[in-house]
């Protein structure tokens, strides 16, 4: 599966985290995420504040709508995105596909708009 299949799924609830080779399968579809603290992270940057908060307001649509929230963390110029799926292990938290299929609509989104 690539970056443009998951783009085209849909989150689902999730209650099994994916396998660790599950995880590194996946992370190679997504050059620019990597994992910090079990969480799939990245970090955009941009010009200015304005197109910092536009990137914010372009991705809460789609987050939202797929219902799985990323942890951000924004700055003037900067944006850190992380995922992770805290109903998957029993309510332990870790990562599941909703992970990577948001990591790569908000992958979309830059590049579409902001790159």
């Amino acid at each position: 599966m690539s970056s443009p299949d998951l783009i085209e799924m849909k989150c689902t609830h999730q209650t099994q985290a994916l396998s660790a080779a599950e995880v590194e399968r996946r992370l190679a579809e997504l050059p620019d995420w990597t994992l910090d603290n079990g969480k799939l992270t990245r970090r955009f940057a941009f010009g200015d504040y304005y197109e910092t908060l536009a990137f914010i307001n372009a991705i809460a649509y789609v987050i939202h709508a797929e219902d799985h929230h990323p942890e951000l963390t924004v700055t003037y110029n900067r944006c850190v995105v992380r995922f992770d799926t805290h109903s998957v292990n029993n309510g332990k938290g870790g990562l599941s596909i909703n992970d990577f299929i948001c990591a790569a609509k908000v992958n979309a989104i830059f590049q579409q708009s902001f790159s």
